[in-house]
């Protein structure tokens, strides 16, 4: 497989389960084992948009038993003999070998991916992808000539990664208590956006924009909105380091 492959540096380990969640694109080619005709072929690409089912490859890392995914869309692109080109975008977690070998069976025929390209991962696109070429042009530039300005090019900020996750800005003052792993209460929260439903990946944000800490959101963003108190969001993965907000909070033993 090649394409878009999110890589992440230092701190920025800490967002990993960000692609985890998100949605994924692909382009595929599929071979057929026999001849179907384009009409019949698009009406069976067309049935798998939606839930479906599938149980992992033997290689794979992941335990092998039967899992719900979603596919949010199929584009039949181009046939040429019995080599399908189509577009899938996808739930994180579906197998488009597994995909392809479905369709086969749903045709009759059966069917086999002979290549795969990854063309977005979360919010991340082909067109707007570097190269590791690129990556180790901008270092060499970096440290032979101290210049950081194609290295801030390629090397993008980590809260580009929260753009498909819903967001919820902070008080200065909250900031660095969530950075202790303190969960985040509505009494805290300025603004946010909407969309938010109970269980969702969500970030918590600074006002201007940098990311605090991610977490699982224990409102909808209606709720929040009407309410005045409550915790909003439980906080499990802390991204700003300690201190870099001012602290205007008291630990329970100083205050005792």
């Amino acid at each position: 497989m090649t394409g878009v492959l999110p890589i992440t540096l230092g701190g920025a380990r800490k967002i990993a389960r960000v692609f985890i969640a998100s949605g994924k694109e692909y382009v595929c080619v599929m071979r057929l084992h026999g001849s179907v005709g384009k009409k019949r072929l698009r009406g069976v690409l067309e049935e798998f948009v939606g839930e479906i089912y599938q149980i992992p490859p033997v290689r794979a890392a992941v335990k092998r038993i039967l899992r719900k995914r979603r596919i949010y869309s199929i584009e039949l692109l181009e046939v040429k003999g019995r080599d399908v080109l189509f577009r899938v975008a996808c739930e994180a977690g579906t197998y488009i070998r597994k995909l392809c070998f479905h369709i086969g069976q749903a045709l009759g025929c059966g069917a086999t991916m002979a290549e795969l390209r990854r063309t977005r991962a979360g919010p991340f696109v082909e067109n707007e992808s570097i190269s590791l070429y690129d990556l180790l042009e901008a270092h060499d530039l970096w440290r032979e000539g101290g210049s950081e300005d194609r290295l801030r090019e390629v090397v993008r900020p980590l809260e580009e990664a929260f753009a498909l996750i819903p967001k919820v800005y902070v008080r200065d003052s909250a900031v660095d208590a969530i950075c202790h792993g303190a969960d985040l209460a509505v009494p805290g929260i300025l603004r946010l956006e909407s969309g938010m439903c109970v269980g969702d990946l969500a970030a918590v944000m600074t006002l201007k924009g940098e990311g605090v800490a991610l977490g699982e959101a224990l409102m909808t963003s209606e709720r929040i909105l009407k309410g005045k108190h409550g915790l909003a969001v439980r906080t499990q993965r802390v991204i700003m380091d300690r201190g870099t907000y001012p602290r205007y909070w008291k630990a329970r033993e100083e205050s005792e």
